[in-house]
């Protein structure tokens, strides 16, 4: 018989400690939680739904979804992915749904029908949960044949002393603020097919723009905010943001006007599908185009403002504002500190890693979630 310990109730650790259990009914595995319960931010994942994970189907490069820990991702989805995910809850009841984006929620669209599963299971296999029990330093923990860390960020209190790397956690999945009173006097309009990029920068996502009263949101900002956490944080989340309306090249957009104007209309009142009235307006008063214009009036310069306007028109960040309740970072343990097999530190024998503690974060749409479920598994099998 081994005796487990695992620092963090959240979804890896409660799913770590009940897959323990499964395998080895016989050992004696104890969660602790510096929180009053468990998997409070389950609970809230997905807006109160929880997006599990994803199909992958629309994945075209697994770096597009995992701009940290992409290596080690490749292998644990090989032994437990998506498909294993919801075998693994379909066996408790859960039914899903997978919508056109690739997005699996349990059908019941409850995050607490997850949350619910897991607590049942951990009293069903008898897995002993201590809450509002912070642990300092995981020293204060003896007598365990191995200890299990599957907390957030904001690890090195609890490893000081260890001689582990941590990577310096910064916010990951954010929304930008935007100055520019023009571009947040439309909020609530939504672009479904952008380009998004930073001025100076190789950053680019692709997708869904929300614009709100600060700034912008949505897919594609939230993207953009995981692929460039770093170089964010590092310049204090001020840069020039980039965006192509058309998602297009200059020569489609070029050939799409030619197409869609009508010499004699006014520019004003001819706007492509993909845009509103009110951001068509916008975007002409940022090309310096009058709203009585007419399409014979516009002229070749007048036209190659409008083009760059749309696909390169730029504003100003000048912050950032968190992504609900949903806070994700991307930092914590470097994977070099892991086996990559078994994610047991190399320094520590006995210590494993599994969830965000690990340097692994994703975009949002459920991959997140599958990290925590994937490296959980693994850690659970190793041991």
């Amino acid at each position: 018989m081994k005796n487990i310990a695992i620092i963090g109730a959240g979804a890896a650790g409660c799913f770590c400690a009940v897959e323990i259990k499964r395998l080895y009914p016989s050992y004696e595995v104890t969660v602790y939680e510096a929180a009053s319960r468990p998997m409070i931010k389950l609970g809230l994942t997905g807006g109160g739904r929880c997006n599990i994970t994803n199909s992958f189907e629309g994945v075209e490069a697994l770096a597009d979804v995992y701009p940290r820990g992409v290596n080690l991702m490749k292998r644990l989805l090989h032994s437990f992915g998506p498909s294993d995910c919801l075998n693994w809850f379909g066996e408790y009841g859960v039914r899903f749904v997978t919508q056109e984006d690739g997005c699996v929620f349990p059908e019941s669209q409850d995050a607490m029908q997850i949350v619910h599963v897991l607590e049942r299971a951990m009293r069903e296999f008898g897995v002993k949960l201590v809450c509002n029990r912070k642990i300092a330093n995981i020293s204060e923990l003896s007598g365990y044949d191995a200890m299990v860390v599957t907390t957030g960020g904001g690890t090195a209190h609890l490893l000081a002393g260890t001689g582990i790397e941590l990577v310096p956690d910064v916010p990951s999945l954010f929304t930008l603020k935007i100055d520019n009173d023009g571009l947040r006097s439309l909020m609530g309009t939504v672009v479904d097919n952008v380009t998004l990029g930073i001025a100076g920068t190789r950053f680019r996502s692709h997708g869904t723009l929300l614009l709100t009263d600060w700034g912008v949101s949505g897919p594609a900002t939230l993207r953009l905010s995981s692929y460039a956490a770093r170089w964010l944080a590092a310049e204090q989340y001020q840069g020039t943001l980039l965006v192509n309306w058309m998602d297009s090249s200059e020569s489609s957009v070029r050939e799409q006007l030619a197409a869609n104007g009508d010499s004699g209309r006014m520019i004003a009142n001819s706007h492509p599908e993909e845009l509103s009235d009110r951001l068509w307006r916008h975007l002409l008063q940022r090309a310096g185009i009058r709203e009585d214009c007419r399409w014979a009036e516009l002229g070749s310069k007048g036209l190659s403002r409008l083009v760059n306007t749309l696909i390169s028109d730029s504003y100003p960040i000048v912050g950032r504002a968190k992504f609900k309740e949903e806070f994700v970072t991307c930092g914590g343990v470097s994977l070099n500190e892991v086996r990559p097999d078994s994610l047991e530190s190399r320094r520590i024998p006995g210590l494993y890693f599994a969830g965000e503690v690990l340097d692994i974060d994703a975009v949002t749409g459920g991959f997140n979630l599958q990290a925590a479920w994937s490296t959980a598994w693994a850690v659970a099998h190793a041991i």
